[in-house]
């Protein structure tokens, strides 16, 4: 066989979705495997969002789709912004995408140029480096506040003339840290002073814990050259639907919208329909997921102080960011083979010496997996 891609070759697989392989396996061995390392609700679909899924089916929107998606989707999604993220939106601004992270790939693609240099604030979710890199830019890492997970002018330090864009994701996956608004806005203010794009990425801006979502495009005059990534699939427990969208400004949504007609041409048509259903009816389903999420939090981020782990503020998503002293790979290893529980070492997020928890399961599993993980130490 002739050689394969250099780009794609060189390019790490996903060690979040690894690690669950690896646990899933050991669950069909008939090992009892506390699953903690992915970030998926447990939660089934709401009702109504199914419902007008199956309404959609059954009345035949089972055909091509315009490819930025269904024009009700787009105009839902433009109020929305404009009434819950306080930036200027329209329709014609959206693309809907197949999940959150098909968004970033476009986005991507649709900006940068071979050699384009992008800001990664570290620990990061897994899989912006591989999209900087199948894009062909440079990802260019840089540490968030050891203390507090926030911004400061270190940053400024990795301005090159190659510069091109910053990621920011708020709230945090994996830390479970939220930006807040000083972060924002040295962010903002290093955009507009080197001509940047941001790409900020918001898909857990419904999880948050005694705070507000600031979305960076409200910002100054941010919303010109900010690239917004959401979706349904953790508000609205919709991972296996494979929706997303992005908001950015009309030049770069039509440079994205060429990738994604030329790709995977638009999401499955009957689920935008679902996501209509989701962004414009009862929100009393996310409500009601927060709750729990937040009271698992508050269990498991005072059983694990308790026990003398140290960790990052978890103020949303779903995730405990937990300190360890030695090797997170080898501890991560040791309590998936010795105590069955998975989690995701802080490697895989570049910042070595965490480990990434998901509360995003039962508090049953929670409690065993905490005294696993203490008889483990």
């Amino acid at each position: 066989m002739r050689e394969l891609s250099r780009k794609v070759t060189g390019i790490a697989a996903s060690a979040t979705i690894e690690i669950s392989n690896l646990a899933r396996q050991m669950e069909r061995s008939g090992i009892p495997v506390i699953n903690l390392s992915i970030g998926e609700p447990d939660f089934d679909t709401p009702q109504h969002i199914k419902d007008a899924c199956i309404a959609a089916l059954k009345a035949g929107e089972t055909h091509y789709a315009p490819s930025n998606g269904i024009p009700g989707l787009l105009n839902a999604i433009s109020d929305k912004v404009n009434r819950e993220n306080h930036f200027s939106c329209s329709p014609d601004q959206v693309i809907i995408t197949c999940g959150a992270k098909d968004a970033i790939y476009d986005a991507m693609e649709a900006v940068l140029n071979p050699g384009d240099e992008v800001i990664i604030l570290d620990p990061a979710w897994v899989s912006y480096e591989p999209c900087v890199q199948i894009a062909g830019g440079k990802p260019v890492h840089h540490p968030l506040n050891a203390r507090t997970f926030q911004v400061d002018d270190t940053i400024l330090d990795r301005i090159t003339p190659y510069t091109k864009m910053v990621v920011i994701n708020s709230p945090s996956n994996p830390s479970g840290a939220v930006l807040n608004r000083a972060s924002m806005k040295i962010v903002s203010d290093m955009c507009t002073d080197y001509n940047l794009i941001a790409l900020s990425d918001e898909i857990y801006e419904k999880l948050i814990y005694g705070g507000v979502h600031t979305s960076l495009a409200s910002i100054g005059d941010m919303a010109e050259r900010t690239i917004t990534i959401n979706g349904f699939s953790k508000a609205y427990a919709m991972t296996g639907w494979r929706l997303g969208y992005a908001i950015a400004p009309i030049p770069i949504i039509r440079q994205m919208s060429k990738i994604q007609q030329h790709s995977i041409s638009h999401p499955t048509t009957f689920a935008m329909f679902g996501g209509l259903a989701a962004i414009t009816g009862d929100q009393q389903c996310v409500a009601m997921m927060k709750n729990e999420f937040m009271r698992r939090r508050d269990y498991l981020v005072n059983d694990l102080s308790l026990n003398g782990f140290g960790m990052a503020p978890a103020d949303g998503a779903f995730y405990a960011y937990v300190k360890v002293e030695g090797d997170d790979m080898e501890i991560a290893r040791r309590w998936l083979e010795k105590a069955h529980v998975a989690v995701t070492p802080g490697t895989a997020f570049h910042s070595p010496g965490w480990e990434r928890i998901s509360y995003a399961t039962s508090m049953e599993n929670l409690r065993e997996a905490v005294v696993r993980i203490r008889n483990c130490q």
